[in-house]
């Protein structure tokens, strides 16, 4: 029955999506704004049709009713309730409609708060929303509907369950978090078209849409940073980020949506870069949804990726709708986007958020094109040539410590122009920092690294040019008011918007100091027996022990490893186990096997273990060990990030 409901709701949000277009057609003939009501409330209550057949979707998985495909293909008796609530974003008609709930959600807001104060972009909102959720409900009403019922002639005893990969409390939290991330940018799509067409591109929309692409940014930063999470904790491999097609395709919209953040301050101050803003804002839309193509089309091959080549087609075709819609406007309207004022001086603010702009950018593209390099091959010569990490690293590291430069530069420069003087005073104290860690560098490290090195100089560079900066509106609050504690409090909330923005660059920068661990790590394969040990890396992994356990949803074999340092100090035990799901299968091809590593980590260093395999008959384990430096930095700077966007969305009292 609940099945039922939930199907019903989701042909009568398609109804609804219908007759908005038809209210929209009525207004643009009769000019009536009484149909400009009916279609926001058909909006509105198609919103809350996707809501409910969500709700009844995710019932059926905690009830485990079997009779519905999706629930018995990735669901069991046995999945963990807590999985259960997971596996509504596991599989390719589930995700559909998480993405259309999410959206739903959004669009709420979008119109009881921000429609009501931009009135003048409602029409064209509507409509725009209408094309949006009208593509997604064909979708999940034709080609990938979650209610889609078994085949009649068979019963299910027990479900599929969910990939053991997806069993991780992080994997649980990273999909929605960067859905909210991916989703939103359809309010900033949405947003700036409909400007656009109405020539609204003025300071409330800058103000608004703003506000709404730091909420978005957070959301698919935090969404992101969860994802390296994951693959570090969960895939074995050791790192957190493999320039997978799909980590690509998130990453791409956030360079593209970091950017129209820094250019959208330029146009809120000096009413310049319009057409940046513009571009930026429908582009990072555009680039979720070629993003959602390349994952959901079967084109490419990857752990995170969904196969179906049914949406392929469909999702080809609303793109290519996107950028034509995007760019007839853009280009119909140009010449109301042109600003009077331009950049006056290289030397400037504003020229070093124009650089800021154009090194991301250059970077999005560098990604788009080794993403999307292995199919246009393809699709030219018959034959799909991979381009491996090296590709990236070799583009994007040195272009993005020039970006970590930059992000110290940036609060040293003046809006309009910085003058020579200004230009040596406020350059020479991080300069200095950087040639005094650049010089202990030198000295004290065995083997000379360039980019270690150059990211080092930029690290304490930036990290200083803040501190600076921070120093300043200190020093400025204890004049007024002599107390270190008012001081602190005046300084954290008082202009909010760029005090989180310093915290942000703080969180990046953070994240480079992780990154030049990767220069610095060691790994090794070998097997050992019950009380045998190795010396690796000036350590000693001592085997205690292999032991078995069935558990509700697997079995475990696992073992016992003692970490000693070379002065043959106690640091750790490691636990590591190789797990078999669904081993009660008597099917051998059905039973999925998987290792949970485990991983000892302080701020120095992470030591990585993983519990290959075992071969019970000569009692031998087969491990990779790995040691990581620094990579929890990576984690801390991540934290930073987030915490600073919450930060600089968060009203101020006053501006400086």
């Amino acid at each position: 029955m609940v099945s039922q409901i939930g199907s019903l709701a989701l042909s009568i949000a398609s109804g609804l999506i219908l007759s908005t277009f038809f209210f929209l057609i009525y207004y643009r003939l009769t000019k009536d704004k009484l149909f400009i009501d009916l279609s926001e409330r058909s909006m509105i209550a198609t919103c809350l049709s996707i809501i409910l057949a969500t709700i009844c979707l995710l019932n059926e998985l905690l009830i485990s009713n079997f009779n519905l495909q999706y629930v018995a293909q990735y669901t069991s008796y046995e999945t963990p309730m807590f999985y259960k609530v997971t596996s509504l974003w596991a599989g390719q008609a589930g995700s559909l409609l998480f993405w259309t709930f999410i959206m739903s959600i959004y669009t709420l807001i979008y119109i009881f708060f921000t429609l009501n104060k931009i009135k003048a972009l409602k029409y064209h909102s509507y409509f725009i929303f209408a094309i949006i959720f009208g593509f997604f409900l064909i979708l999940s009403n034709f080609i990938a509907n979650p209610f889609e019922p078994v085949s009649p002639d068979i019963i299910v005893q027990n479900g599929n369950g969910l990939n053991p990969l997806l069993q991780n409390v992080t994997m649980a939290i990273h999909p929605p978090i960067l859905y909210l991330g991916f989703i939103g940018t359809t309010i900033l799509f949405v947003m700036t078209l409909a400007a656009l067409i109405m020539d609204e591109i003025n300071y409330q929309w800058i103000k608004s849409i703003r506000s709404w692409a730091l909420i978005v940014w957070t959301f698919l930063s935090a969404g992101i940073i969860l994802g390296g999470y994951w693959a570090y904790q969960e895939l074995g491999w050791g790192g957190y980020w493999a320039w997978d097609p799909v980590e690509n395709s998130s990453l791409m919209p956030w360079f593209l949506l970091t950017a129209f953040i820094h250019s959208s301050i330029i146009q809120e101050k000096r009413g310049m870069l319009k057409t940046w803003n513009v571009l930026l804002a429908s582009l990072t839309y555009i680039f979720v949804i070629l993003g959602t193509f390349i994952t959901r089309s079967g084109i490419i091959s990857s752990v995170h990726s969904f196969t179906a080549e049914s949406l392929g087609p469909l999702f080809f075709a609303f793109l290519c709708t996107l950028i034509l819609l995007t760019f007839f406007w853009f280009f119909k309207h140009y010449h109301l986007l042109v600003s009077e004022e331009k950049i006056k001086s290289f030397t400037s603010r504003e020229g070093g958020f124009l650089y800021n702009n154009l090194i991301l950018i250059t970077m999005c593209f560098i990604v788009l094109w080794g993403t999307l390099f292995p199919i246009i091959s393809e699709a030219w010569s018959g034959e799909k040539i991979h381009i491996g990490q090296n590709y990236f690293n070799q583009l994007n590291v040195p272009i993005g410590i020039f970006l970590l430069f930059l992000m110290g530069v940036g609060p040293l420069l003046s809006w309009k122009k910085t003058s020579n003087s200004t230009l040596i005073s406020n350059f020479k104290i991080p300069m200095i920092a950087s040639f005094i860690m650049g010089s202990l560098y030198m000295i004290f490290t065995d083997g000379f690294r360039f980019y270690p090195f150059v990211a080092l100089l930029g690290i304490v560079f930036t990290l200083t040019a803040i501190s600076i900066e921070f120093k300043k509106s200190f020093d400025s609050h204890y004049s007024k008011n002599p107390s270190f504690f008012k001081a602190i409090f005046n300084l954290l909330s008082h202009n909010r918007h760029k005090n989180g923005g310093y915290i942000v660059h703080i969180g990046i920068t953070l994240l480079f100091v992780g990154f030049v661990g990767r220069a610095f790590e060691a790994e090794k394969e070998f097997v050992l027996s019950p009380g045998e040990q190795i010396y690796f890396a000036n350590h000693v992994f001592r085997l205690n022990s292999v032991t078995s356990e069935a558990r509700d949803n697997h079995y475990a074999f696992i073992s016992n490893m003692d970490v000693i340092d070379e002065s043959n100090a106690y640091i750790t035990t490691l636990y590591p186990e190789k797990r078999i799901y669904f081993y009660w299968n008597p099917d051998p091809e059905k039973r999925q096997p998987h290792s949970e590593l485990d991983i000892h980590s302080t701020m120095n260093k992470d030591i990585y273990s993983v519990f290959s395999s075992y071969d019970p008959e000569k009692n031998e384990a087969y491990f990779k060990i790995m040691i990581n430096p620094l990579v929890n930095w990576v984690w801390i700077g991540g934290i930073m990030i987030v915490l600073g966007s919450l930060f600089a969305f968060w009203p101020s009292s006053r501006r400086d």
